[in-house]
Order: structure tokens, then C-alpha cells, then sequence
């Protein structure tokens, strides 16, 4: 199992609206940047997303989320009256990419983002690295890292 942050800002889609979805699944979808596709087109079913919210006061991981199924076709991008149009993509040739997630939980307490910062042991993770990179993975020993900390968020 891998683990990945996917990183949103709770105005547009929050952990509550994944929840809220219908079965608790929603399609993470509307990336438009090279890395962050390259990310979702190497997710697996069963892998964690630690779902990150960004562009507020409060900003942290707030809750996680898990991969229900693999990447595909982002249909927004054939759409030709959506902002996410693109006219060099075509269903034989798409540019941009969409999994699924399911709700997992939300944590008692958030991690704030300026917790993740302090860390030394996290000091390499592409969230904080590329701040605009919406979906990026987690090594091995950053998740050993964050393990702790949401266990002390779970007190």
C-alpha cells in the first residue's frame, strides 16, 4: 500500500463533501499539472490518501481517504463547455487523469500544516516542498513520521 496527500481547499471539495458523496466515493479529478497526473496514473486500489486542506486558517490533514479505483480518463477534459477543456486531448490519446476515493475517517484533531513544517523527519515531503502540487506521495519513512503525529492527534 502506498500513501499519497491529496491536498484540496475545503471551498471547493472538503473531506465532509467526500463524505457526503453518494457511498462515501467521489472522483478526485480536474488536475492539471504534469507531476500531480504522473501521481494519480501510479495509484492502486486499497492505497491511503491523507487528505490535506489548504487555503485556510486552519490548514492540515484533516482526515483520509482511500483509492476505490484507478486512474482513467479525466471526462472534463472532452468537455467542451467545461473550464477544464482540452483540446488536445482525445479518448484515444487523454492528457489528464481521475481516481476514485472512498471516505476512510476524519482525524479527532487536524495536523496543521505548520506541525508538518516543524518536523525534521518531514523536512522532503513534496507538500511542503512544491506548496501547488495537489497530489503527491509519501515515502516510507515520512509515513513512519506522520503515523506519530496522528496518533498524538488521536489523544
Amino acid at each position: 500500500m502506498a500513501v499519497w496527500i491529496l491536498k484540496t481547499e475545503p471551498a471547493d471539495c472538503s473531506l465532509d463533501d467526500i463524505r457526503n458523496a453518494p457511498d462515501g466515493v467521489m472522483r478526485w479529478d480536474g488536475i492539471r499539472n504534469y507531476q500531480a497526473r504522473n501521481n494519480l496514473r501510479a495509484m492502486r486500489c486499497g492505497d491511503l490518501c491523507l487528505i490535506h486542506h489548504s487555503s485556510v486558517r486552519d490548514a492540515g490533514i484533516v482526515g483520509s481517504a482511500e483509492v476505490s479505483r484507478e486512474s482513467y480518463p479525466d471526462p472534463a477534459q472532452f468537455d467542451t463547455a467545461s473550464a477544464l477543456f482540452d483540446p488536445k486531448a482525445t479518448p484515444e490519446a487523454p492528457r489528464w487523469f481521475a481516481v476514485d476515493i472512498r471516505y476512510c475517517g476524519r482525524f479527532p484533531e487536524p495536523v496543521p500544516a505548520q506541525r508538518l513544517r516543524e518536523e525534521p523527519g518531514l523536512s522532503g515531503l513534496a507538500l511542503l516542498r512544491q506548496g501547488r502540487l495537489s497530489v503527491s506521495p509519501v515515502s516510507g519513512g515520512q509515513w513512519s513520521v506522520l503515523r506519530v503525529l496522528l496518533g498524538e492527534a488521536e489523544r
